[in-house]
């Protein structure tokens, strides 16, 4: 008797929990249906809303959800992390799935973006994970221990607008396709990672920066 077809969500996630094994970050078989299932959520509502360049599912998986976790060995878990600029959800709701212990807040001025993300939220019963629409330089809310941008203009702006909304002893996660060497006091950066994603042809980095302690 032959065994029944997967079902295309299956399929993905059996190829997302491949993926992260191959990168060293297994995750349980639940958890890769589910970002397959917010996958698949992203790439419905991107045929209405354009909340991406990206239009292949398998480019998805690739360009966003490995993309999104390759920076996973450098989130500490149990700790509050702000996504500024999080567009759909990136790499926020990607952390939030595979680390239940993160306190996710994702924050973005882009109202489709956040109805989305919403929208994820609800449908996916992801309850670590917090939505702020809003200009961040603005935004008061409380302090956090990691500071992650994928998305979100320059490094320089990256650090001094979010420079309130950071822990005495916070750090800012800036994930970028170059490493960039243009950073000023009080800021420095403490580690440049090179990202490997499998099936992504670009250069993927992760730099790591803290405020100077005075001496």
């Amino acid at each position: 008797m032959a065994l029944p077809t997967p079902t295309p969500r299956a399929a993905l996630a059996e190829q997302i929990a491949a993926d992260m094994l191959q990168m060293q970050q297994p995750v349980s078989p639940e958890v890769a249906e589910r970002i397959a299932a917010y996958l698949q959520l992203l790439a419905k509502w991107n045929r209405a809303y354009n909340l991406t360049a990206v239009r292949a599912l398998q480019d998805m998986r690739v360009r966003h959800v490995l993309d999104s976790v390759a920076v996973r060995p450098w989130i500490k878990s149990a700790q509050r992390l702000l996504d500024v600029g999080s567009g759909p959800g990136l790499p926020g709701i990607i952390l939030a799935l595979v680390d239940d212990t993160l306190d996710v807040t994702l924050i973005d001025a882009n109202l489709k973006m956040t109805r989305f993300a919403e929208a994820a939220v609800r449908e996916l019963s992801i309850k670590n994970v917090t939505i702020v629409r809003g200009r961040v330089e603005t935004y008061t809310g409380t302090q956090y221990d990691q500071i992650i941008s994928r998305a979100f203009a320059s490094t320089t702006d990256f650090l001094s607008l979010t420079e309130h909304l950071a822990s005495p002893n916070g750090v800012w996660l800036a994930m970028k396709g170059r490493p960039d060497e243009t950073v000023h006091p009080p800021f420095i950066c403490r580690a440049t990672h090179t990202l490997i994603i499998p099936g992504l042809d670009a250069q993927r980095h992760l730099q790591i920066y803290q405020k100077e302690v005075a001496s």
